[in-house]
């Protein structure tokens, strides 16, 4: 019995650590992903950095509220993929990526 528990206890303790590291938003990760062809499931091999090289048309995106809501059209209409979670540390990161290019 005691031996369950102590592996409950570390198997938690790993689940934690691996869902503090996974919800880390950096602008590395935001990079990333605006060059990743495989963004969102993208099935036509695009990426954001396809149509906005060096943040082409992206001029006006630190000011737009609604910033999640133009990529996921963007990742479904253009990249053939699905939407992203505006919660989540990846379209956190994305954004912060994106509103970076303007300076």
């Amino acid at each position: 019995m005691r031996k369950q528990i102590w592996l409950a206890a570390v198997l938690a303790i790993f689940l934690a650590v691996g869902t503090v590291y996974a919800g880390k938003i950096s602008m590395e990760l935001g990079r990333d992903l605006f060059n990743d062809p495989e963004l969102a499931g993208s099935t036509n091999e695009s990426s954001c950095n396809s149509c906005h090289a060096g943040g082409k048309g992206l001029e006006n995106a630190a000011a737009n509220k609604k910033l999640s809501k133009l990529v996921n059209r963007c990742l479904v209409d253009k990249m053939a993929g699905e939407k992203m979670d505006g919660r989540k540390a990846s379209m956190r990161s994305l954004k912060m990526y994106i509103k970076s290019l303007q300076n």
